[in-house]
């Protein structure tokens, strides 16, 4: 028997409610995605997310990516729909650093003051760390997993002296186990906070970096009220980007934290999660 299913009957097979134009009265002027477990399994775009945001670029809606990823490991997928014309702006490096096809409209580096501060508390503990510019991510250490990774992200390079000649934006330090995570360090005397995403992985950022300031520096850009903005995605460094926008939108898989502040919850990629709310988007823009 042939499987004739549509995207829709696909969506309404799943449990999450179906979001409806009748329900779902939100009409954002811009809308931010995260990247991973959002758009993305496992640094891929779902083909349905695609198709979607493709449909969705011919409205008069903004498409933005939100990402914590560095501009130089930006997937290269995601990279082609921004060449392309479907997303206006990328906001990545946790806020830090944000561009379109005209160039950078914000960016935020760490001082020289502060990034010396970070190498030297890495240091001190014995600590693999890298710091990410806008091109590249330079690692402080040399093993063999660091060569590994480095042969298969060209824009990955050893040098521990980077940042005193780059502009850096970001430290991303990597734990020897789940109790280390550099609790003793009171990284507010430096103007700087310590971000996990992971149990063994955090970022070293300025201590006023986030997603929420890329944001807001794009919606100005655009001269677009910021109430006027959704936001969707799924982990801790997304939780100041909800409480800042108009509309905020957490993924069926994501962290509870965020669920918490979120106005809706959808499903996962795999749930059609995005296709629940933007297709009644779609339904507006095309009636």
């Amino acid at each position: 028997m042939t499987n004739n299913l549509t995207l829709d009957d696909t969506i309404n097979k799943h449990k999450t409610p179906t979001v409806t134009a009748q329900t779902f009265s939100f009409r954002p002027k811009i809308i931010f995605f995260d990247i991973d477990d959002t758009l993305s399994r496992d640094g891929v775009i779902a083909p349905h997310n695609k198709a979607t945001l493709e449909q969705l670029s011919k409205t008069d809606i903004k498409l933005v990516i939100a990402t914590g990823r560095s501009k130089s490991i930006i997937p290269e997928d995601i990279l082609a729909l921004f060449e392309t014309g479907v997303f206006d702006a990328i906001v990545c490096t946790n806020g830090q650093y944000s561009f379109d096809k005209k160039g950078i409209i914000s960016h935020y580096p760490l001082t020289l003051e502060q990034a010396s501060k970070i190498d030297e508390l890495c240091r001190q503990d014995h600590l693999i760390h890298k710091f990410d510019s806008d091109t590249h991510l330079a690692w402080a250490n040399d093993n063999e997993q660091i060569r590994a990774f480095i042969a298969m992200t060209p824009s990955s390079i050893i040098d521990p002296n980077y940042y005193k000649t780059n502009p850096v934006y970001q430290c991303s330090v990597f734990f020897k186990d789940e109790q280390q995570k550099m609790q003793e360090v009171d990284f507010a005397k430096f103007g700087l906070k310590l971000v996990h995403w992971h149990q063994i992985g955090g970022d070293i950022l300025p201590i006023d970096a986030s997603k929420e300031r890329g944001v807001r520096d794009v919606c100005q850009y655009f001269g677009i009220d910021i109430n006027d903005a959704m936001a969707i995605g799924d982990g801790f460094n997304d939780l100041e980007m909800f409480d800042a926008v108009g509309f905020a939108v957490a993924m069926g898989d994501g962290q509870p934290a965020l669920k918490l502040k979120a106005d809706w919850i959808t499903g996962s990629i795999e749930e059609y999660g995005l296709q629940k709310v933007l297709h009644p988007l779609l339904e507006v823009a095309n009636s």
